[in-house]
């Protein structure tokens, strides 16, 4: 059978085609292959359904990574007892609420590497086929108003990473002061309870003697209710002291982490001094240099200003530049091109977002304005309390001596039997009433004194007379 060979143009043209077509189809598939190299992945990550508490005191990260005014990085030594930094430093590694807050600097990064990409360019395409030829349209397309508010996007999100990060540290020292507090109280407690279980076994030493005194007729009702008053009031001081304790075992165990039935052993004393009016008003002239969170608003209003900024420079007409490459289906003829679309400012022209940008920018001005007020005179009531507190202090502290010298002739008169078991237990437990109110007080001062450093954003161990 004699098969009718084509003719050379039509053989021309199939060749093309077919030349052409498998070469086009393997771009094709080289480009979706690069693209896809380059797609995020999902993975699922189911939520917990048991607590994740710790059994073992542990840094879940390194102490010197930590950002905390004064703290140093300490050995953990669980079996001598834990010290207060051991206890801050535990807090603000492993409380579980600043965890959650970290996860917000991941956030902000994600939003500056979003900031500092470039728009991707728009390709579009199309085919057209006559009887003889193949025809094509091709265009490649670029934002470039995109382009002109890029520096101001980004820089707005730098900023506001930077704020993320300041509020961090905010937090953390917010979570340390919490933990020093936590500690003077546990520490506090400790002596209070030594001091009122004293009390409450010399009170019912009295009790019961007059329990025994009335049942033989040798006391009256009226006689003893002073004793019996006195004997509640020791009873109900050591069970609120008790429930005080289990308060705050539960609320340390819950800041660093741990699980609610950890017992903790702490030693040592809190760390700080009575801060000089000198230093006082040396910290508060330079206060937004250092408090965290007055960067922090500091760097809001940057970022608010670069918002403004960019949303100024997205109200003049955006321009969008490509290239265009055609040939024509029916002759053959291909022509290359440019083309640039504007958007015309007639209506619009970016006034809301203008607007919001600068309303925003004065809410964080007068933001920032408040809370330095604030902080001035938080750290101005604090100020005046510690030293309002330490010269009660030093009162009860020269009281004492007298009311100890007291007891103690009181101890030799019953012992000896000069005295009553009832003159001698109000001597007594007018001592113990005095050290217990020194207790209180000094951890007052304490707790004083810790809050008046973090409100000056200084240090503890700076804060000397």
């Amino acid at each position: 059978m004699i098969r009718a060979r084509p003719s050379l143009a039509v053989w021309t043209h199939r060749r093309s085609l077919l030349a052409g077509l498998p070469i086009r189809a393997f771009a094709t598939v080289v480009a979706c292959a690069a693209m896809l190299c380059g797609c995020a992945v999902y993975h699922r990550e189911p939520l917990r359904e048991t607590p994740d508490l710790a059994s073992v005191p542990a840094l879940s990260i390194s102490a010197s990574r930590l950002s905390v005014a004064g703290l140093k990085p300490a050995p953990l030594d669980i079996a001598k007892g834990l010290t207060e930094a051991n206890i801050v430093a535990l807090a603000v590694a492993n409380d579980p609420q600043l965890k959650a807050a970290r996860l917000a600097a991941g956030v902000a990064h994600a939003r500056l590497l979003a900031a500092g990409l470039l728009p991707d360019p728009q390709i579009a395409g199309g085919l057209s086929r006559s009887s003889m030829l193949t025809g094509y349209s091709a265009s490649l397309a670029e934002d470039i108003g995109a382009l002109l508010t890029h520096g101001a996007a980004e820089d707005a999100a730098r900023a506001n990473l930077e704020k993320v990060r300041l509020n961090i540290l905010w937090q953390e020292w917010q979570v340390g002061a919490r933990a020093r507090q936590l500690f003077i109280e546990s520490r506090e407690l400790a002596r209070l309870r030594d001091v009122l279980a004293v009390r409450r076994q010399l009170v019912a030493r009295l009790y019961r003697a007059d329990l025994g005194a009335l049942h033989h007729g040798d006391a009256t009702i009226s006689g003893i209710t002073s004793d019996v008053m006195a004997f509640k009031s020791a009873e109900s001081a050591y069970r609120r002291v008790e429930l005080k304790g289990n308060k705050i075992r539960h609320a340390l165990d819950a800041l660093l982490g741990l699980a609610p039935a950890v017992r903790l052993r702490l030693r040592g004393a809190p760390v700080g001094n009575l801060m000089s009016l000198a230093q006082y008003h040396s910290a508060i002239a330079s206060l937004p240099r250092r408090r965290p969170d007055l960067l922090a608003l500091q760097a809001g209003y940057h970022s608010a200003e670069a918002q403004l900024r960019e949303a100024i420079l997205a109200q003049f007409p955006l321009i969008g530049a490509g290239v265009t490459k055609t040939r024509s289906a029916e002759d053959g003829i291909s022509s290359i091109g440019f083309n640039v679309t504007l958007t015309l400012p007639l209506f619009n022209r970016n006034r809301g977002a203008i607007a919001v940008a600068r309303a925003s920018r004065a809410q964080l001005r007068q933001a920032y304005e408040a809370h330095l007020d604030a902080a001035t005179g938080e750290a101005d009531r604090l100020w005046t309390a510690t030293a309002i507190m330490h010269h009660q202090f030093r009162r009860l502290r020269s009281q004492l001596a007298g009311f100890v010298r007291a007891a103690a002739v009181a101890r030799k008169g019953f012992v000896g039997g000069i005295l009553s078991l009832r003159d001698y237990a109000r001597l007594e437990n007018n001592a113990l009433a005095i050290r217990a109110q020194i207790i209180r007080l000094h951890a007052s001062l304490q707790i004083a004194q810790a809050a008046l450093a973090i409100v000056l954003a200084l240090p503890p161990t700076d804060t000397k007379a």
